[in-house]
């Protein structure tokens, strides 16, 4: 699918090598030109808000990012007003860049629950392509969810990744409890809860 644009949208509090894994993999299964990582201001289906502000979300991102160049920090849910749902993300995306086609990446646990994101066959008509990584513990039936959603079922790539078993809140109670963490996440960002003492 050459000339795709991936989109990878989340609070990333913190980013860390599972989401690296996620775009990677998603970017070589889909060929996509670059993915644009989209920072989350305020995510809507969330009830707690991040942790980390904004600023520091933006900064971590940029730093996991950096040694990619096809990888790139998007400010669509930022210098937009909220509420940010996926579907305005694409618009504003789009509005921008009007020759580009848009593939979202995702976990399965998202598209498992699409039917409950802000007017998701529009959603899944903005895009050419979901790229979904597999996780054993979600099930999908594609069969129920295109039901719900016409025409999800042919967009929908799945791709296996590397299994990471931790998550963006199993670092944050680490550090806050003072465990191990640099190893979950790239030296950067590390550099970056260390200094300005996130999380703690």
């Amino acid at each position: 699918m050459a000339g795709l644009v991936g989109v990878f949208g989340g609070t990333f509090d913190p980013p860390h090598l599972g989401h690296l894994i996620l775009a990677d993999e998603g970017r070589w299964l889909l060929g996509l030109e670059r993915v644009l990582w989209v920072v989350t201001a305020k995510p809507p289906l969330k009830d707690a808000p991040p942790r980390a502000t904004v600023k520091q979300r933006v900064a971590m991102v940029e730093a996991a990012i950096e040694s990619d160049p096809v990888f790139e920090l998007s400010r669509a849910d930022i210098d937009r007003p909220p509420p940010h749902y996926a579907l305005g993300t694409l618009e504003w995306l789009a509005e921008r860049m009007p020759q580009a086609k848009f593939a979202y990446l995702m976990g399965a646990d998202s598209l498992r629950d699409l039917p409950a994101w802000h007017q998701s066959e529009r959603f899944v008509a903005a895009c050419v392509a979901l790229g979904v990584m597999q996780r054993p513990e979600v099930e999908i039936d594609l069969d129920e969810l295109s039901k719900r959603i016409p025409g999800v079922a042919e967009k929908v790539r799945f791709f296996d990744a590397p299994v990471v078993g931790f998550s963006a809140r199993e670092i944050r109670r680490r550090v806050g409890a003072g465990q191990p963490y640099r190893h979950l996440v790239t030296r950067g960002v590390a550099s970056i809860i260390l200094e300005q003492g996130i999380y703690r």
